[in-house]
């Protein structure tokens, strides 16, 4: 006796996919099964010719219950312990933030209609299915009650062959405080779908599509999902489901958005029945949730497509945009003359002196003040004068549950440090900066203190908050559920805009170093390089498209695949496909493919040549590529370990400007440890 629809420890809603197995010699209609001892034998479906019986069982209580399979006097009875949790939440990820806001009456169904005012305090909404038809002219449009053939329905065959009416039913209601949306192929003339009549234009494969963003991204519902109505998978057959908690741009919350995926999912199944195998689609703050859910909640996504990618938010992007913010600070206010624009490049390690400006930018996200989101009303939002108790609107608070609370200042704990960083090393042992000016940088660069302000002083790390990071995967690991799952890296090169830009190449190598110290190899990862002018990331560009369809053979292969294999990534890197192997595509008109091992160069190679990897302050500072180190361990300032000579009095003030020491990153971070788990709650 299993659940298919969910792990049986996080169930939702009420109800689950039940499927039971009769054991050999027992005849399914000599099964029964009880919930609680209350017999629910009618709610599933007998099949004689494969022995099992399969349905949606109702009526769980919230909490732990038991299910019970008899198959007929004198034989042991099979027991499945369910833990069932409300449809609102949580299951795993905490306490409810307060406040938050309803996006209902201004969240846009897919026929142009509004969802309308909320049902609840839970912000819900009834559950509704709409149908949407693909006419000849390439467009959707919503299909007239009482008609199943319009006059400009085009039809479609999909990958597994199957040639049927392009008509998509589209459910939309809320789960754990969430909109959510799936789609499907579906012919309305026929049976109303079930587990046990799968429509026959779904190829079997789940698409689950993840949005962007992170500012702004609490205290509310979100007016959007990811989308769902993509042509480019439906076409195919693929379901496609998302939820607005999944766009990072409501919600930037990797925990929160693996629960809401997790009962989106299990509310599909328990739909359509389960798919064959789930895919992530997501770039941006979609990636950093891919990367995530795919690490810490193993069996939600089986392969993912990871554009634009960081490694996540805590280590890959906010140590990265606070150091940018404080030499951003440093360069054109406390020193603005004392360095040339060139030399402030090279201290920053970006391509681009205007990836310093956008990254200074995007460390507001760690200030409780500046990125409320629009619905938020201001009465609620924190004043350190006027309302101390208001809502912080920043990331960390965000996290709450996660991290917990400081018990002197009662905000919440964070895993943020530059004590010891020698910004700028990397430019002074190459010769770009002398001595003074590097001194003069590390002694008035200074830290950011709980409200995001400047302070004189480093910034210190809370110490449990780093454990927690690290111990719980809010630090992407690696070697969690990612070691067992294909990951195409597709990257479109953002590094040489002219304004900079904060989706930069170095973060696919921090990940790839990640799932190598976590694995031993990183034969799970593909990296695919394209320029923006060749299609972009969506399902009908030509890159992306190719690389849908062979993730799609690469973890069908997996599944097929019953040789004995020591680990699951033996397996995943036999079967790879020969297409997929890393690759870049020239500039310009008429692209051309490079086959070639992805290097973290700026030149060297073609691809290197051709889309250049820069990398980061950290990493200038000395820092490892994996850009996992949030607080260094200290050594004492010598002068031996420097390439550049030091006078006396210049060795002196090192020393005084750190105190404590530099950082020596041939060790481990402070708190650096493996997984506690996965699936762990909060």
């Amino acid at each position: 006796m299993d659940v298919l629809s969910s792990r049986p420890d996080v169930v939702s809603g009420g109800d689950a996919l039940v499927r039971v197995v009769a054991p050999s010699g027992v005849a399914v209609d000599e099964i029964t099964i009880e919930l609680d001892g209350v017999a629910v034998t009618d709610q599933l479906v007998a099949d004689a010719g494969t022995g099992t019986l399969q349905g949606v069982v109702t009526g769980l209580p919230t909490g732990t219950s038991t299910l019970t399979a008899i198959a007929g006097a004198g034989s042991a009875p099979a027991e499945l312990e369910v833990t069932n949790h409300p449809v609102n939440g949580p299951v795993f990820s905490g306490p409810h933030q307060q406040p938050f806001i309803c996006d209902t009456a201004h969240f846009e169904l897919v026929t142009g209609e509004l969802l309308g005012e909320p049902a609840s305090a839970n912000c819900s909404a009834e559950t509704r299915v709409d149908y949407m038809y693909r006419s000849t002219n390439g467009r959707f449009a919503r299909l007239p009650a009482g008609v199943t053939r319009p006059a400009d329905l085009a039809w479609t065959t999909t990958s597994a062959g199957q040639d049927v009416p392009y008509i998509v039913r589209v459910e939309t209601g809320t789960i754990n405080r969430s909109i959510y949306e799936t789609a499907i192929l579906h012919d309305p003339a026929t049976a109303v779908p079930a587990p046990s009549s799968r429509p026959k234009g779904w190829n079997g494969r789940l698409i689950y599509r993840f949005g962007g963003g992170c500012p702004g991204g609490w205290y509310i519902q979100g007016r959007e999902t990811g989308g769902v109505m993509d042509h480019g998978m439906l076409e195919q057959g693929y379901a496609v489901a998302s939820a607005s908690l999944n766009v990072f741009g409501n919600n930037c919350n990797d925990v929160l958005a693996a629960e809401t995926m997790s009962m989106v999912k299990e509310r599909f199944v328990e739909a359509y029945g389960p798919p064959a195998f789930t895919l992530g689609w997501g770039s941006s703050g979609g990636a950093y949730q891919v990367h995530q859910i795919g690490d810490n909640y193993p069996g939600l996504l089986d392969g993912i497509v990871a554009a634009a990618s960081f490694p996540d938010v805590v280590s890959g992007t906010l140590v990265t945009a606070t150091d940018a913010a404080l030499l951003h600070r440093y360069f054109t206010q406390t020193a603005p003359d004392a360095l040339t624009a060139e030399q402030e490049r090279a201290v920053s390690g970006f391509g681009r002196w205007g990836s310093l400006a956008r990254g200074a930018s995007s460390a507001r996200r760690i200030d409780p003040r500046e990125q409320c989101p629009a619905q938020l009303p201001a009465l609620l939002r924190y004043d350190p004068v006027s309302n101390p108790g208001g809502a912080r609107c920043d990331v960390y608070s965000h996290h709450a549950n996660v991290y917990g609370l400081d018990e002197v200042s009662g905000t919440v704990r964070r895993p943020l440090d530059n004590v010891g960083v020698q910004y700028g090393l990397g430019a002074l042992e190459d010769g770009v900066i002398d001595v003074d000016e590097f001194l003069d940088l590390n002694e008035n660069i200074g830290g950011l203190d709980a409200d995001a302000g400047h302070v004189s002083e480093r910034t210190r790390a809370d110490a449990a908050a780093l454990d927690t990071a690290y111990r719980t995967g809010r630090i992407l690991n690696g070697g969690g559920g990612l070691a067992a799952i294909p990951i195409i890296d597709f990257r479109l090169y953002f590094d040489d805009r002219p304004n900079g830009d904060n989706h930069q190449r170095f973060h696919s190598f921090s990940t790839r170093e990640r799932l190598i110290e976590a694995n031993g190899t990183a034969d799970n990862h593909v990296m695919l390089v394209d320029e923006l002018d060749h299609g972009g990331f969506n399902s009908g560009a030509p890159v992306a498209r190719r690389a849908l369809a062979e993730l799609d053979a690469w973890v069908t292969a997996i599944q097929e695949d019953t040789a004995a294999a020591a680990r699951p990534i033996e397996r995943i890197a036999r079967n790879r496909p020969e297409w997929l192997e890393d690759s870049c595509w020239t500039r310009g008109d008429d692209p051309q493919r490079i086959r070639e091992s992805q290097q973290p160069e700026i030149d060297g190679t073609t691809c290197a040549e051709l889309y250049p990897v820069w990398t980061s302050p950290r990493i200038v500072a000395g820092g490892p590529l994996a850009n996992d180190v949030v607080k260094c361990r200290l050594q004492p300032v010598a002068a031996a370990d420097y390439p550049v000579e030091f006078s006396r009095d210049q060795l002196a003030r090192a020393r005084r400007i750190f105190p404590d020491g530099v950082c020596d990153w041939s060790k481990p971070g402070v708190g650096e440890q493996d997984l506690a788990g996965t699936w762990l709650r909060f």
